[in-house]
Parts: C-alpha cells; sequence; structure tokens
C-alpha cells in the first residue's frame, strides 16, 4: 500500500506536492472492506475486491512518481526508488512477521508448523503469492489451516510490481528513443497499454481454466496495477466540471460497495469480473473535487477516512494474525464479543505500528542520509531476523512434532479396548476418559498419505493406486470417490493388507462417484469432473469385475438442477458401472461449522459438540442409494446422540478438519469396514 509522502530527516514526514488526500479515503475503503471481510465474512461475501483497489492506487501513484522523476531528472535511479520502498514497507512487516514466528512458537498447533513456517519464510522474502498458488491447486491444501502469514500474498505481490514496474517504464523510454524519436511518453502509454491487455488476457483465461491459482499469481494482477497506471499517464480523461466528476466518483465509490456485498466465492475472479472494482476505482481516484462538503473528495477526505487511510498498512498487517491466533489463545476464541474487540484492538496495533515504526523507519538518517546500498544492507538484516525467527520456531517444535507422531504410531499400532469407534454398539473403557488421540495440536496433521493417488481438482485423468496382495487369486476390492472416500484409504490399506486383498483406489477432490453433474469453485472443474467420470466409466469398462468396492461422498455436494432423490439415483446409475460388483458405502460424517480441534484445544471435549439438526445432512443422497446397495454402514449414533454430535467419542479424535475424519479415527474403524466388505464379498 503505497504512500506519497517522503519524510525529511530528524522530521515528521510532509505532504508530498501530488497528495491526494481523497485516495486516502480510497484506501480507508479499501481495508474495511478486507477487513471486515475476513473478521464477518457472511456480511461482506465481496470484501476480498478491497485488494484489487489497493493495486489500482498503487499503479497510479507509482507511475505518477516516476513519470515525474523521469520528466524532471531525465532518469529514475532505481536504488533510490527500491531503498525508499524498502524503508516504507519493510520494518512493520517484518515486526508482524517476528510476532507470527513467536505466536507460532507459543500457540498454534503441531500440525500447522511446517505450513506457518515455510510461508513467513515465503511472506519475508516476498514470494507468498507464489507459494500459495503452487499450494492452491492441492485440494487437500486448500482443506487445510490458514496461516497468520498467507495474507501477505497481497504484499508479495505489490513488492514484485514495485520491482518490475520502473523496469518496464525504462525499457518503455528505450524504445521510445529508438523507435519514436523523442515521443517518450507515447512509448510508455504503449508498453503500460501492452501490460494492461495481455495480463488482463491472461487473467481472463487462467482464471476459467485455473481459478485457484490465478488469484494469486502476478501475471493474472499486472492489469490492475496498469489501470491505475493508465490514469497517471493520461490524465486527459479525467472528468471535467464539478458535476461530472460527482456523478462519476460517486457511481464508481457505490460500485465498490455494491461489490463487496453482492461478489462472492462463486464470482470468477480476477477474471472479467475484476474489471467492474477496477474501473470503478479508476473513476474514484480521477474525480477528487472537494470544493462543497458533499462533493466525492470532500467525503472520502475526512479526518476519520484520512486516519484509516493513513494506517491501512498496518491495519492490513495485524488483522489477520490476529484472526487466526485467537481461537488458540486460552480464554479466547471468536465469539461476537470477541470479534469485536479483536477488530478494535486492529486498529491499536495499526495505530503504534505506524507512530513508532513505519513512520521513523522512513526518516531514520543512518539510512537516509547515506547511499541505497545501506538500506539494502538493512533489509537483508530485517529479513534474516525474521528468518532466524521463524527457525527458531521450527527448532524448538520440530521435536514435540516428531514426539507427538511416534505417540500416534505406537497407540495404532495396538489400540485400547473400546477406542474410537470400537465403541460402537455400547463398548466402553473408563481409562479413555480424558484421552484425545491424535491430540488437538496434532489433528489436522493426521491425515492420508499417498496424495499422488488423489486426482486434484481440475485434472480429469483418472489415476490408479494399487495396495495389498499381488496373488492372481486375491479378491480385489477398489476404493472410489471424492476426499470422503479419500479419508478411508488408510483403513482400506490396512484391511487389504490383513486379509489378503487386493485393492485398487479411484479417487478425485470433490468428485463423487455419481452420474449426474456435480457443482463446484468454476467451470474448469465441472467440466474436469463429468471427464473423470466419464474416464473412470471406460476404465471400469475395460477393467474385470471387482469383488466389492467401497464408496463414499460429502453429503453437501451440490447436484445443480437435481434434487436429492435425483442425486441418490445418479448414484445408483454410476455403480451400475461396476459391472455387477457390490457396492459398500457409509452413511456421511456430520459437517461441523468449523475445525474442532481449536476448541478441543482450549478445553473439555463437552465444550465442543455441536447441535445434532446444524451438522447432519437432512438427507444423504449416498444413504439413500446405499439402502439398495449390498451393505450400507450406519455410525451416527456412534458420532451422535439425540440432541449434539461430538468430536471426541471414547479416547478418538474424530476430526483433522471440519469435515474429514482423522487416520486414527478411520483405523478404528477399519474392523466394522472390512467385515462389510467381507460380507459383500460373499454373498
Amino acid at each position: 500500500m503505497t504512500q506519497l509522502t517522503r519524510p525529511r530527516p530528524h522530521a515528521k514526514p510532509a505532504t508530498a506536492a501530488h497528495f491526494e488526500s481523497h485516495i486516502q479515503g480510497l484506501r480507508a475503503l479499501a481495508v474495511l472492506l478486507v477487513v471486515v471481510f475476513h473478521f464477518w465474512p457472511g456480511r461482506l461475501s465481496g470484501g476480498y475486491i478491497g485488494v484489487d483497489i489497493f493495486f489500482v492506487i498503487s499503479g497510479y501513484l507509482i507511475t505518477g512518481h516516476l513519470v515525474r522523476e523521469l520528466t524532471r531528472d531525465g532518469r529514475i535511479s532505481l536504488p533510490q526508488f527500491w531503498a525508499r520502498r524498502a524503508r516504507r514497507l519493510l520494518p512493520a512487516s517484518i515486526a508482524v512477521l517476528v510476532f507470527c514466528s513467536v505466536a507460532t512458537l507459543l500457540f498454534l498447533p503441531l500440525s500447522g508448523l511446517g505450513d506457518s513456517v515455510r510461508e513467513i519464510l515465503a511472506s519475508t522474502f516476498y514470494i507468498e503469492n507464489w507459494l500459495l498458488a503452487a499450494n492452491s491447486v492441492d485440494y487437500l491444501a486448500a482443506g487445510g489451516n490458514a496461516t497468520m502469514a498467507q495474507h501477505y500474498w497481497t504484499l508479495s505481490l505489490e513488492e514484485q510490481f514495485y520491482v518490475i514496474w520502473p523496469l518496464l517504464l525504462l525499457a518503455g523510454v528505450a524504445l521510445g528513443a529508438r523507435l519514436f524519436g523523442q515521443k517518450r511518453h507515447a512509448a510508455l502509454v504503449a508498453v503500460v497499454v501492452s501490460v494492461f491487455v495481455l495480463s488482463l488476457v491472461a487473467s481472463v483465461v487462467y482464471t476459467a481454466l485455473e481459478p485457484a491459482p490465478a488469484y494469486f499469481v502476478t501475471f493474472t494482477r499486472m492489469w490492475e496495477f496498469a489501470a491505475g497506471a493508465l490514469l497517471a499517464l493520461l490524465p486527459a480523461i479525467r472528468p471535467r466540471g464539478a458535476l461530472a466528476q460527482n456523478v462519476i466518483g460517486y457511481a464508481g465509490l457505490i460500485t465498490l460497495i455494491a461489490c463487496g456485498f453482492f461478489f462472492d466465492a462463486t464470482t470468477p475472479f480476477p477474471g472479467y469480473m475484476a474489471l467492474i472494482p477496477v474501473v470503478a476505482t479508476v473513476a474514484v481516484i480521477a474525480c477528487g473535487q472537494s470544493a462543497r462538503w458533499f462533493d466525492i473528495g470532500s467525503v472520502l477526505s475526512g479526518r476519520p477516512q484520512r486516519f484509516i487511510g493513513d494506517i491501512s498498512y498496518s491495519l492490513y498487517l495485524w488483522h489477520w494474525p490476529l484472526i487466526i491466533i485467537a481461537p488458540f489463545v486460552p480464554g479466547w476464541g471468536l465469539s461476537g464479543a470477541h470479534r469485536v474487540a479483536l477488530f478494535l484492538m486492529c486498529f491499536v496495533l495499526a495505530w503504534l505500528t505506524k507512530k513508532f515504526i513505519e513512520d521513523p523507519a522512513r526518516r531514520w538518517r543512518f539510512l537516509t542520509s547515506r547511499r541505497p546500498r545501506a538500506t539494502a544492507i538493512f533489509a537483508v538484516a530485517l529479513m534474516a531476523v525474521s528468518a532466524a525467527f521463524a527457525g527458531l520456531a521450527w527448532t524448538v517444535n520440530q521435536p514435540k512434532y516428531e514426539a507427538a507422531a511416534a505417540e500416534l504410531t505406537a497407540i495404532r499400532a495396538n489400540f485400547p479396548d473400546c477406542f474410537g469407534a470400537l465403541s460402537a454398539g455400547g463398548c466402553e473403557n473408563p481409562e479413555l476418559d480424558g484421552l484425545i488421540v491424535p491430540s488437538a495440536g496434532f489433528g489436522n496433521a493426521d491425515q492420508p498419505g499417498h496424495e499422488e493417488c488423489f486426482v486434484q481438482l481440475n485434472a480429469p485423468d483418472v489415476v490408479d493406486c494399487h495396495f495389498g496382495s499381488t496373488a492372481a487369486d486375491a479378491p480385489r476390492i477398489a476404493l472410489i470417490g471424492d476426499s470422503h472416500a479419500y479419508q478411508y484409504l488408510e483403513a482400506l490399506i490396512s484391511v487389504a493388507d490383513e486379509r489378503g486383498w487386493a485393492l485398487t483406489t479411484y479417487l478425485k477432490g470433490a468428485c463423487p462417484w455419481n452420474a449426474v453433474a456435480v457443482g463446484g469453485p468454476s467451470a474448469a472443474f465441472t467440466d474436469s469432473c463429468a471427464t473423470w467420470k466419464q474416464n473412470l466409466k471406460s476404465e471400469l469398462d475395460s477393467a474385470e469385475a471387482y469383488d466389492a468396492i467401497f464408496t463414499s461422498a460429502l453429503a453437501a455436494t451440490p447436484y445443480p438442477g437435481s434434487d436429492v432423490d435425483a442425486a441418490a439415483t445418479g448414484f445408483t446409475e454410476a455403480w451400475t458401472w461396476a459391472k455387477g460388483a457390490p457396492i459398500v458405502t457409509i452413511v456421511d460424517n456430520p459437517d461441523l461449522s468449523d475445525d474442532p480441534n481449536k476448541c478441543l484445544r482450549q478445553g473439555d471435549p463437552s465444550l465442543c459438540t455441536e447441535p445434532r439438526d446444524d451438522v447432519l445432512a437432512e438427507s444423504d443422497p449416498i444413504a439413500i442409494a446405499g439402502a439398495q446397495a449390498s451393505e450400507l454402514l450406519d455410525l451416527t449414533d456412534v458420532y451422535c446422540d439425540d440432541e449434539e454430535c461430538f468430536t471426541v467419542v471414547s479416547g478418538g479424535n474424530i476430526y483433522r478438519d471440519q469435515d474429514h475424519l482423522t487416520v486414527t479415527w478411520t483405523l478404528s474403524m477399519k474392523g466394522m469396514i472390512g467385515d462389510a466388505l467381507d460380507r459383500a464379498i460373499h454373498g
């Protein structure tokens, strides 16, 4: 989030000659959209557009600054430019990252240790957006816990812009001198227009094909910076006259607020839909009329708006770590009152950071009075400090992680009587009272292996993996379905090993084995799921019939255009592809409102239950279809009593997130799964 002021040593930062106060109000709107969206996502489903507002502002201000320097001096001093950016942004950024490392060390669960340290390091070196892009194509990673540094993806992208943009402008100057004589300005416009067009096309295409990584990568966002840059290069396009400025400015402001309320997770973004908030932001920037109190510029330039705009960078830095850490701090959480308290705390921390870190760092004489290399050395030192704190968190907690993993392995090797799902049927073991395995701090890490067998969201190819016996006469079983089938993988592997069966798996994220169309996050996913199912049908047609097939599916899977009965019929139809193989399925487990491991870290499991009616599907299509299958398992009475559903049963921690089961829990079910398959195999 760029600023227009450049301070003198030992002085309060002065207002720049080109300062436009209404932009501070626009910054305030942008950061409030993001912060409110993160605190109350149901209230402001499109608040994520706040980052797009920041990108346009940055493109406008930075381009204006660089072009003025180019006009004044005939060149751009890259070292000075980058040094100013480092002094402006790095100290506050590193301070918050150090806090994240300390919180990782003291508060966060062990299960997130690796992700937290990796993302703190990626944020330290401003590549967090690329790390998230790489992980976001992984359905399994996408279901994991968010880290405290995740929001640094926007800062990483902005820093990459600060590196790339002046180089592009200099290339435009060189191009102008070579091809257009002295028409330097025309060359600059040509370069920026080219970036705008190429990046926008890439954004639209990549968002349609791979929406998850498209959200984070640099080349799908550069056009937003270029939009602001074009306004800086072409001031003649600004509206003239008070009436025109107010009409256009207010229209842009209302559009931004409307986007915050009406955009949501299903909006294809940042593709063509991002044009709406981007154009609206350009409209507001272009209209700074402020002669009267009701002019658009005056409305955006009030003292409260300017204050929030001034602290917007630090406010953005602090809000997300507080949201992530709150559920793990004893006595806290994210109840209504706590959310409000944390929301206000963000403003206090942001103001303190602005006053004691941001502003002083911009005018430290030992940096401003020296050549830019001094700032470069200082920046490297700050990054080293952040990396050292992240390393400390890893060094201290990694042995604890390994100890928790070893404890888990030991208890799996010999479950106590009545442990977990073994308690089905009324089995009781008082010695399990108070036991939680895996521990709340390790529950999120207790997920199946063999990720190479799990087809990701937009991939259409069938991947078959083989486990268990290789004997020619071994009974052949299959595991088919979405992530709610994948969660039983380790249990099925163990059953196959113990009973001498040959196991084959066909698994794809969010794509159940159902003949009707499945909805999802994008058209690309919907198409890939349909193609995967056709490929699966061909695979089953060409293979010898299995002796039995186990399948499961998320009850809340959307089936556009199909009601529950039609979805159930879709399962029955898909199962005919198995050439008569008996089908074993299971009623889906409860789908909680949040990851229960957060609650379990703070107190008694009895405080972490949820109402039965809230977490059980009113009608589960696979259960309806399964009633006509060879075997239908139903553990609902193990998960829930008549009123509420549990998160720990007979010492077994059920969930690794809000709706996926821990491997430990599914292993405690393997006996009943194996017996059901055995009955199906032998008729």
